[in-house]
């Protein structure tokens, strides 16, 4: 199976969320992170984000962010994305049902509230990122056991 997660520059949020989930689930399952602009294509995480993550344990820094292709909806099986304009922004580029039915809001999937979005925690300091760690952290918990029965129950990797 294989899993997007998205937000705005590919920086922050999606590739915390990309290392968390990574972390949590079988090398079978392929999982990686795009963002909905171009602006920060090829540089890696956000050192804010590197160090809250190596924190828990997990290596982000080898991860590059890239813009979201076209592409990307056919590759991938879920794409999951960080805040309300992701969800819009993804969900315009869809060509047609198919496509869209892989596309969710992160929070919402992990059995949050309706709406719920990850604050993007570019502007604000460490604890903006730990924030937002703990709460990719629990929802990846959830996500990840949805993931696995969801790949037993349909005998797939």
């Amino acid at each position: 199976m294989k899993i997007l997660m998205v937000c705005l520059g590919n920086i922050c949020r999606s590739p915390l969320a990309e290392g968390i989930l990574r972390s949590k689930l079988p090398d079978s399952f392929l999982v990686d992170s795009v963002g909905t602009i171009s602006m920060h294509e090829g540089e890696t995480p956000d050192k804010r984000a590197v160090k809250t993550a190596a924190n828990h344990g997990i290596d982000i820094s080898k991860q590059k962010s890239r813009p979201l292709h076209v592409s990307d909806f056919d590759k991938f099986d879920r794409i999951y994305c960080m805040d309300l304009k992701n969800l819009e922004d993804v969900i315009s580029l869809t060509k047609n049902e198919e496509q869209r039915q892989k596309v969710h809001l992160f929070l919402e999937e992990a059995g949050n509230h309706q709406n719920s979005e990850v604050p993007d925690p570019y502007w604000g300091d460490m604890k903006d990122f730990e924030d937002v760690f703990q709460l990719l952290d629990s929802a990846c918990n959830k996500i990840s056991h949805q993931l696995q029965q969801h790949a037993i129950t349909n005998k797939i990797g």
